[in-house]
């Protein structure tokens, strides 16, 4: 199942493709399918498009689909579809070539900049109460000792 941010990344994908798989008056056919099968497995991410002769919503084309290659829908919008599924087979050529699929970082400046004030922060608190911490007892124990100055007195 996809988070809707893996699926926002993947329709950013899928709208530099190019439509591949069409879909027409015979509907989801046995061809269809294994053209989609073969897509999959060489993209990971397909886009389609549902032909005016269709009986058939884009919608209806994209749950079959799913449900006959094991894929996910990524979007459907007007006539056309997008299909993702991962490729153990894609992800072997990528991690060969030393080019392993990782999520971009993207760095806000003004987070990190704030996530640093706020470390700062915590680190002088922390400074302060050790300080503080370390005076109470040097503090105690003083007391102590001037009161048993007091009883060796007496």
């Amino acid at each position: 199942m996809l988070t809707s941010k893996e699926r926002a990344e993947l329709r950013s994908q899928a709208t530099a493709i190019d439509t591949t798989l069409m879909v027409g008056k015979g509907g989801v056919t046995e061809a269809v399918i294994a053209e989609a099968e073969t897509q999959l497995t060489a993209r990971e991410l397909v886009k389609g498009k549902v032909l005016e002769g269709a009986m058939m919503s884009p919608r209806e084309v994209c749950d079959e689909l799913c449900e006959a290659t094991g894929c996910e829908g990524v979007a459907v919008i007007g006539t056309k579809f997008v299909i993702y599924r991962f490729s153990e087979k894609l992800q072997a050529e990528r991690n060969m070539t030393g080019r392993a699929k990782r999520k971009p970082t993207k760095v806000n400046p003004v987070r990190k900049g704030a996530q640093a004030r706020r470390q700062a922060a915590r680190k002088v608190r922390e400074q302060r109460n050790e300080y503080f911490r370390q005076m109470a007892i040097d503090k105690a124990i003083e007391r102590e000792r001037e009161r048993q100055l007091r009883n060796s007195d007496d």
